[in-house]
């Protein structure tokens, strides 16, 4: 479980790739301050695997699934990438529930400044935007993030000063892909309610049958 506060800025430092899978090590002396073997580290939001480090960098597997469905598959030796640990049971929750099983990927369409913040508008598939709320939360390249505008194909958000300048979020330039986790307890909300929906016997017909 993350939080969607990023700790630190890592640099990639060699990526080894095929068509379906990718191993990747990435320079960040913060992370590996007390990482151990087998720990959670979300890249970019995708929780990955620390398979091996050292005293600078830490390394990771990426399976086919994660490769198809995220932005890893475009990053390049020097690139920059939010990194987070995983929650421990005792830390402090900053953000929001943050799982690191990204949904999708979104489009930056459009930057522009707003006294002092960065209104961000990202492009998204209508699925994943049927779990967006304005006021609700969603996961941007593992920066969390409120959401005060949805439409049907996009939504907005807005960094401060901080968080534009300490996430990747500053540097990446219009059409940049963006890794997209949208809330959790809301997703879980709407499976339930949909799954209730198709197996409940109460329907209009019913309901008119008995009175209602």
């Amino acid at each position: 479980m993350f939080t969607g506060i990023i700790e630190d800025i890592g640099t990639v430092k060699t990526l080894q790739s095929d068509r379906q899978s990718m191993n990747i090590t990435v320079v960040s002396p913060k992370m590996v301050a007390d990482v151990k073997l087998g720990d959670s580290i979300a890249v970019n939001g995708v929780c990955l695997t620390v398979t091996q480090f050292n005293e600078q960098d830490l390394t990771m597997d990426v399976m086919p699934e994660t490769v198809k469905a995220t932005n890893l598959r475009q990053l390049t030796v020097g690139d920059a990438v939010n990194l987070e640990r995983a929650m421990p049971a005792n830390g402090r929750f900053g953000g929001h529930f943050v799982a690191g099983h990204v949904d999708g990927v979104g489009k930056i369409l459009r930057k522009r400044p707003m006294a002092n913040a960065v209104y961000i508008d990202i492009e998204l598939s209508e699925e994943l935007t049927s779990f967006c709320i304005p006021k609700g939360s969603i996961t941007i390249d593992g920066t969390s993030l409120t959401l005060f505008h949805v439409d049907k194909n996009s939504v907005t958000v807005s960094l401060i000063p901080h968080t534009y300048k300490e996430t990747v979020l500053g540097t990446k330039n219009i059409g940049a892909l963006v890794n997209i986790e949208t809330d959790l307890v809301g997703k879980y909300i709407i499976h339930q309610l949909q799954r209730g929906q198709q197996s409940s016997t109460i329907t209009k017909d019913y309901l008119l049958k008995h009175g209602f």
